[in-house]
């Protein structure tokens, strides 16, 4: 087992990435705004997984801030989506929480980087 596997922002993250893809697959939503998605969801997942793998602290903290970008990079998607109706009030709450919750989670993770 890779060690990035034990983190839960990491397990949280390849959820909403799984969340996503299986949305997009079953509804119709323009097609840049759910490759962005797509993309977005995807570099959190990769991103918290090669910071993991990086040794020094410094290192680890660029890939964790690069996967809040990303967050923030989904919200901002998500936020297009519900504006066009691609998506509906209750999976738009849904995605909104999952994306506060990781945010919370790698803001926590990038601060430990800093005290170490």
């Amino acid at each position: 087992m890779f060690d990035f596997e034990n983190l839960e922002v990491y397990r949280k993250a390849e959820s909403f990435s799984k969340v996503v893809l299986r949305y997009l697959q079953d509804n119709k939503v323009d097609f840049y705004l759910a490759d962005q998605l797509k993309r977005a969801a995807l570099s959190i997942t990769l991103n918290v997984a090669e910071g993991a793998g990086r040794f020094s602290k410094n290192d680890k903290k660029n890939f964790y801030v690069i996967a809040r970008g990303s967050v923030y990079e989904c919200v901002s998607v998500v936020r297009l989506m519900k504006v066009t109706r691609a998506v509906d009030d209750n999976n738009f709450s849904a995605f909104y929480h999952q994306l506060e919750e990781l945010s919370k989670m790698l803001n926590g993770l990038i601060q430990s980087m800093r005290r170490l």
